[in-house]
């Protein structure tokens, strides 16, 4: 599953685009140097989001939306089309050539 595709999946688990949820991440102070399993553990509680799905979020949170461009355009299924994720929801998300 490539990087986008747990956003995605994410946006289908909880009714809320990323960026919804980075901006609820940031009300709640989390940002830069927020350990990952205080994150996590808001993730499950609040959204039953398990790790997989959490860690995605915990990198948009604590890195912001840019990947390694090692993970763009390689083959397999955990390649991403970008290195800049899309967090405006899957409705909004330009299409890929």
């Amino acid at each position: 599953m490539s990087f986008q595709a747990y956003l995605d999946a994410v946006e289908t688990k909880t009714g809320k685009t990323p960026r919804a949820l980075l901006e609820e991440a940031q009300a709640r102070g989390y940002g830069p140097g927020t350990k990952a399993g205080e994150i996590l553990e808001w993730l499950k509680t609040d959204y039953e989001l398990g790790r997989g799905h959490g860690m995605a979020m915990v990198h948009v949170i604590t890195k912001g939306p840019k990947i390694d461009s090692k993970h763009v355009g390689s083959s397999g299924p955990h390649r991403d089309e970008s290195d800049t994720l899309w967090l405006d929801g899957q409705a909004t998300k330009p299409a890929q050539p």
